[in-house]
């Protein structure tokens, strides 16, 4: 049964798990998303770094651009895969960042802004699995206005499977998925968490709004209460202390 984490590092080790079901289940676009406002990147990616240590050499790693893949050399001098940035050049240079004898793929923090380049890459990929860590690949302030440039990051985004999801909706709410499990939405009340609804697919904001107004089990199952600290709270503590 699935369990809200009680820090940031239950959560990545908790979505490590998670990938390692996608993987074995077949899947190839994967994604994973830890939604805490100011939260950096590359910490978060070194403790996520451990679900690809039997790749070795067959891993590789892009970040969106050429600053972010330098800091990574520079602090991860000994690591074993090759870090590059996803770019903003030509297709044909796109084309020699993949190679045959790489296995798998780590996307970091991918924007909206790199879609075209994203897509591109993921042709060459092709069927190897891929997986992007914390993307902001929704982020409809960064897009731009075109229609066509909406469309195109929508239809990406679907080809994409959400392994783990977490992001609290308030002080006392989040929005939860660990796969296999199906979309959560969880409450605090009186120091207990309930998760107060199962969906199966991703709930828009309306349907958060409106299962959050009830307050109430949307299951056919009793709700699930869990006596625990305040996750969000905890998480606080954790970024702070990442940012001092």
């Amino acid at each position: 049964m699935s369990q809200l984490p009680n820090s940031l590092e239950d959560a990545i080790a908790q979505s490590r798990t998670a990938v390692q079901a996608a993987l074995k289940d077949g899947l190839t676009r994967i994604q994973v998303e830890f939604l805490f406002p100011e939260l950096k990147f590359m910490p978060v990616a070194e403790q996520f770094l451990p679900l690809f240590t039997e790749y070795d050499s067959r891993l590789k790693i892009f970040f969106a651009d050429a600053g972010a893949a330098a800091l990574a050399r520079r602090n991860w001098v000994d690591a074993p895969f090759q870090i590059l940035d996803i770019g903003t050049g030509r297709a044909a240079s796109l084309q020699e960042k993949i190679q045959p004898e790489d296995e798998i793929f780590l996307f970091i923090a991918p924007t909206c802004v790199e879609v075209p380049q994203l897509e591109k890459l993921c042709e060459i990929i092709s069927d190897r699995p891929l997986v992007f860590l914390n993307p902001r690949l929704e982020d409809a302030g960064t897009v731009g206005i075109g229609y066509t440039a909406r469309k195109v990051r929508d239809r990406f985004i679907s080809t994409i499977e959400s392994a783990y999801y977490l992001r609290p909706i308030d002080d006392e709410s989040a929005l939860y998925r660990c796969y296999p499990g199906q979309w959560e939405v969880w409450l605090e009340t009186n120091g207990e968490y309930q998760r107060i609804a199962e969906l199966p697919t991703k709930p828009s904001g309306d349907e958060l709004d409106l299962i959050l107004l009830k307050g109430q089990p949307q299951t056919t199952t009793d709700a699930t209460s869990a006596k625990k600290p305040n996750v969000f709270k905890s998480l606080q503590r954790f970024l702070k202390a990442l940012s001092s």
